[in-house]
């Protein structure tokens, strides 16, 4: 499992949480042929929500506040076509620079660890 940065413009933040949470299996609104459909879209298959993902806004990491952060970490075959879907729903959205990435990256470990840390304490403590 790889994890990546992409930053994204503030007013594409709607489009960009949408393409993450949707999930077209466990729309219920669809029907079976509709699913049958999708099945066989390489884009459609191409799911965010089954992966682990973190939308931090710029202000508060102390990066651009008008601007989003993706954390995605996936497997490296997900990401061969997630990149062309997220750069294609939202337009803004590019990949960080190694600098930014690794900040990120940082960041989120580190509220991982905190994370786990108190549910030990509260747990184990």
């Amino acid at each position: 499992m790889s994890a990546r940065v992409y930053v994204c413009d503030k007013p594409d933040y709607e489009k960009l949480k949408k393409l993450l949470e949707y999930d077209p299996y466990a729309d219920s609104s669809l029907s079976s042929e509709q699913l049958k459909a999708i099945s066989s879209d390489k884009y459609a298959n191409i799911i965010f929500a089954r992966q682990s993902y973190i939308i931090k806004s710029g202000a508060s990491i102390s990066l651009d506040p008008e601007k989003y952060y993706l954390y995605l970490k996936a497997s490296d075959d997900f990401f061969t076509g997630a990149e062309e879907k997220l750069y294609k729903e939202v337009p803004s959205c590019k990949r960080a620079d190694a600098e930014t990435e690794k900040k990120v990256i940082n960041i989120v470990d580190e509220d991982e660890s905190k994370g786990n840390f108190g549910i030990g304490l509260i747990l184990g403590g």
